[in-house]
């Protein structure tokens, strides 16, 4: 059991790590971030929106920074609807051939990756939890 808290721990580490560094290079060089993953530049308009999008990141970062053995329920949920949402977004990008970079499909990997271990993550700490309110 405690292997698998374990993993949980890293996975919501490694998931609020991720949104971390693609906000602060959002942030500091939206046109890095739009030739890297999508191959285009950003307009001056895509620039503040993405640097208001970096800053949800961070926020989200910060909400779900693992404290505890892996974090509360609600940071596992957040990181994974985050990823979830992303990967099925860059995925749409990538087959529709309208904005593809040389890291597109490393995002869509890496994020569909974070979904899977953070599912699993999710599901181990609410099953402990249905334990432990059952327990006498």
């Amino acid at each position: 059991m405690l292997k698998g808290m374990e993993i949980a721990r890293w996975t919501v580490l490694a998931a609020a790590i991720e949104a971390a560094a693609t906000g602060l290079v959002l942030f500091a060089r939206p046109s890095w971030f739009a030739r890297l993953v999508f191959g285009s530049e950003f307009s001056d308009a895509g620039s503040a929106l993405g640097r208001l999008t970096a800053i949800a990141l961070l926020g989200l970062t910060l909400a779900t920074w693992p404290s505890g053995a892996v974090g509360p329920l609600p940071s596992v949920r957040a990181l994974m609807t985050y990823n979830v949402l992303a990967a099925i977004y860059l995925l749409y990008l990538a087959i529709g051939h309208q904005l593809t970079g040389i890291l597109l499909w490393p995002a869509i990997a890496l994020h569909a990756i974070l979904v899977i271990f953070l599912g699993h993550a999710w599901l181990a700490k609410r099953d402990r939890e249905s334990a432990e309110d059952f327990s006498i």
